[in-house]
C-alpha cells in the first residue's frame, strides 16, 4: 500500500501482541527496534499498518524523532491522488479534515499561545482554537456542497428509475479489476491500473442486453480491509450507487491467495453502508492468472452462484452477460408480478397488491 502512495519500503518490521498499548500501540523494546531501524536506515517515515490514536502518533513520533503517520492516514493520501472529480476531491478533503480535526494538537505547541489583534482572531482566542474554528467552517462547507451533489445524484437516479432502468453495481476489494471489466463490458475508458484505489468516482453506463434490454453499469471504488470510518462517510453519497442498485457484481481476484478474507471484507462494509440485502453474483476474475477455465456455477435452487471470467483477456465475459440477462429478466417478471391490481371482491374498493416471487441471489440474506 505504501508503494500505492509513493512511498518506497526500505524496511518492515512486524510484532505481535494481545492488546495495543496504550502510549507507543507497541511495546517500548519494539518501539526501540523501531527507532534503531530509522535512525541506521536514515528513514524520513515510518508507517503504522494500524490506526493509531492521536496519542499513540504523538507518542511515538517523539521516541522515535521521526514522522509518523498510520494506515488511515496513508489511505487518505492515495484516495487524495487518485480523486479526479469534483465530487471525489470534495470527498475525499472533507474526510481529511475530520480526521485533522482530531490531531491538530498533536506537538503544536505554538498553537497555544494566545494572539489576539483586529482583523485576526477573537480576544483571548488561542491559535490552536483559531485553527479548530477554521476547520470546523471549512467542514460545514463541504457538507453542504456535497449534500447538493447529492440530490444532483438523486435526481439521475429517479429518472433511471422511472425508465424502469435495471442497474448494476460492481463491487470488490480494490485492485480486483473491477474498472477492468467495467471497460471490457461498456466499452467505456474509464481508468484502470495495476494498484490500489485507481478508482475513486461512480462511472455508470448504459449497454444493451438483448431480452434484457438497456441496463446501467456503475463501476464503484474499490473496499479494502479496514476502511477508515471517515471515507466510509464522506463516499457515502459515491455508495450510495451500491445501495440503490438491482444486483451487485461482487468481483474478486481469483488469483489472490486471500480472496476469502477479501470476499468477507467487502461483505461487511456492504454491511455497513446497507447494500447487505442486495442480491449478488460473485464474478472470479483474473483466471488468466490462476490456471481456470470460464464457467458458471449455479447452486442447488438453478440461481446463477459463480462466474469465472478474465475481464483482460475475455474470457467467460459471454457468459457474465448471460448471467446479468437472466437475473434482469426474472427481476422484471417479480416487478410485474408486484404491480397493483384491482380487488376482485370490490371493484370501487382499494387497490391490493399480488406479491409474485421474491427473486433471491447466493447471499440473500
Amino acid at each position: 500500500m505504501s508503494k500505492s502512495a509513493g512511498a518506497e519500503p526500505v524496511v518492515t518490521i512486524t510484532g505481535k501482541r494481545s492488546s495495543p498499548d496504550a502510549a507507543l500501540f507497541v511495546g517500548s523494546g519494539k518501539a526501540d527496534e523501531i527507532s534503531d531501524a530509522a535512525a541506521r536506515e536514515k528513514l524520513d517515515l515510518v508507517i503504522f499498518n494500524h490506526a493509531l490514536s492521536p496519542a499513540q502518533q504523538r507518542n511515538l513520533e517523539r521516541h522515535l524523532k521521526v514522522r509518523v503517520i498510520d494506515r488511515t492516514s496513508l489511505i487518505l493520501d492515495i484516495f487524495a491522488q487518485r480523486a479526479q472529480s469534483h465530487e471525489g476531491k470534495v470527498q475525499v478533503e472533507l474526510a481529511q479534515l475530520q480526521h485533522l480535526a482530531t490531531r491538530l494538537i498533536r506537538g503544536w505547541t505554538h498553537l497555544e499561545r494566545q494572539k489576539g489583534g483586529i482583523g485576526l482572531r477573537g480576544p483571548g482566542e488561542t491559535q490552536l482554537e483559531t485553527d479548530r474554528r477554521l476547520l470546523g467552517d471549512r467542514v460545514k462547507a463541504l457538507r453542504v456542497r456535497l449534500d447538493k451533489l447529492h440530490r444532483q445524484r438523486e435526481t439521475q437516479r429517479r429518472a433511471r428509475g422511472r425508465n424502469n432502468t435495471f442497474s448494476v453495481s460492481l463491487v470488490g476489494y480494490t485492485n480486483a479489476g473491477k474498472s477492468t471489466l467495467f471497460n471490457s463490458l461498456t466499452k467505456a475508458q474509464a481508468y484502470a491500473a495495476n494498484q490500489l484505489f485507481a478508482t475513486l468516482d461512480t462511472t455508470s453506463r448504459r449497454i444493451y442486453l438483448g431480452e434484457a434490454g438497456n441496463v446501467v453499469i456503475s463501476d464503484t471504488v474499490g473496499f479494502i480491509r479496514e476502511l477508515p470510518h471517515q471515507l466510509v462517510a464522506s463516499f457515502r453519497a459515491t455508495l450510495e450507487e451500491t445501495v440503490h442498485a438491482d444486483l451487485l457484481l461482487h468481483v474478486v481476484d481469483a488469483a489472490s491467495p486471500v480472496r476469502m478474507e477479501q470476499i468477507e471484507e467487502v461483505n461487511n462494509v456492504l454491511t455497513e453502508i446497507g447494500a447487505d440485502h442486495i442480491p449478488q453474483i460473485l464474478v472470479w476474475n483474473k483466471i488468466d492468472a490462476a490456471g481456470l477455465e470460464p464457467a458458471l456455477e449455479r447452486d442447488e435452487y438453478d440461481k446463477i452462484r459463480r462466474v469465472f471470467i478474465s475481464a483482460q483477456t475475455g474470457a467467460g465475459l459471454d457468459l457474465l452477460r448471460e448471467a446479468i440477462t437472466e437475473f434482469a429478466k426474472e427481476n422484471a417478471v417479480s416487478q410485474v408480478d408486484r404491480l397493483p391490481v384491482p380487488d376482485q371482491r370490490d371493484e370501487a374498493g382499494p387497490l391490493s397488491y399480488v406479491s409474485g416471487s421474491h427473486v433471491s441471489g447466493p447471499h440473500d440474506r
